[in-house]
């Protein structure tokens, strides 16, 4: 093959068939899916759409048909930064569409509601609890790398398509349901945790690229020493540019990630301060006492208006949070309890 210069780099394309109708596949059902919503007069997010067709969609045809897909069979590094754009980059602009929203939205209420059913199904709610998701994502990478898969993929043209799918739906399980409006997590996975897990993340995500790169024997080694083409680097210093690669895309990806969850979580405060004030004035407007009508001042001697009874003071409402029960309340009693 040519030499891969910087021209080439950014020049040198494949049709991968597969991969290109996937990409319309999902282009398409996202595209149905603001157009209903929109046509029902409801609003969709330009940013959200695109999120998901420019870093989704884009991050998916770049990994498999531009020149990192045209070099990769002689060169590590371009699967390498392939494999972490499919795991990482385009499962973070999917996710940042909020697909399964706009899906519950644009679907008819039947779909709709057997839809949320699958999100919340055991199969799906064990494979993205947190802590299981990111062992996924880790075990898929190390297992790409450190077992006879990569190597046979290099060979096999369906398996590599396989492999493809494989680590962008593993990427998928962890970013999706970290990012989404929707309630697919515990209850317990609040905006802060979920900012802690997205750091944990970011740390696990790093082994891949540190293993690869210090790594002693050579992944895949029998191919690519036989394909080795006479500009590359040494084939050992080629899998060390790779693990690199790995390593810096990971943690690049990781502070947008991290962006967004701090961005949702601000905005759900704001939504829940607003809230919050909404019923405050409903529940004073409710306690304010009705005005009376202005009657003749009646003439009452001292003694008797020292002696008669005073008015009886309008009844107090208890506040809203100390008799609901939900998680607002709860955290201002907690807070008045602090106080006290």
């Amino acid at each position: 093959m040519a030499e891969l210069t910087v021209g080439r780099l950014l020049t040198s394309w494949q049709l991968d068939v597969p991969a290109l109708l996937l990409v319309l596949a999902l282009g398409g059902l996202y595209g149905w899916g603001v157009t209903r919503v929109r046509g029902r007069g409801e609003p969709w997010s330009a940013a959200r759409t695109a999120a998901f067709t420019v870093l989704g969609l884009g991050a998916l045809v770049v990994a498999t048909m531009s020149a990192l897909a045209v070099y990769d069979h002689v060169l590590f590094w371009p699967a390498a930064v392939q494999n972490i754009l499919l795991d990482l980059v385009a499962p973070l602009g999917l996710a940042l569409g909020d697909p399964l929203r706009l899906a519950l939205a644009a679907l008819p209420d039947g779909a709709a509601a057997r839809l949320r059913r699958t999100m919340t199904g055991r199969v799906l709610r064990v494979l993205t609890f947190p802590l299981v998701s990111t062992a996924l994502v880790l075990a898929t990478e190390l297992t790409v790398y450190f077992t006879p898969y990569f190597a046979t993929a290099l060979r096999v043209g369906w398996l590599h398509e396989l492999m493809y799918l494989n680590l962008l739906a593993a990427g998928c399980l962890f970013v999706v349901p970290v990012l989404t409006r929707e309630e697919t997590l515990p209850a317990w996975c609040t905006h802060p945790v979920r900012a802690a897990l997205v750091f944990l993340d970011s740390v696990v995500d790093a082994i891949p690229g540190l293993v690869v790169m210090t790594h002693g024997t050579l992944i895949a080694g029998a191919w690519y020493l036989h394909h080795h083409p006479s500009w590359s680097p040494d084939v050992r210093h080629d899998q060390q540019i790779g693990g690199g690669a790995m390593l810096g895309i990971a943690e690049l990806v990781a502070l947008p990630f991290l962006l967004a969850i701090l961005f949702q979580w601000a905005r759900a405060e704001r939504v829940q301060t607003a809230a919050l004030d909404r019923h405050l004035d409903r529940q004073q407007a409710a306690a304010a006492p009705a005005p009376t009508p202005a009657t003749a001042p009646a003439t009452v001697s001292v003694p008797a208006a020292l002696s008669a009874p005073s008015a009886p003071a309008v009844d107090r409402v208890r506040p809203w949070w100390e008799t609901e029960e939900n998680e607002v309340a709860a955290r201002i009693r907690r807070q008045h309890g602090e106080t006290d």
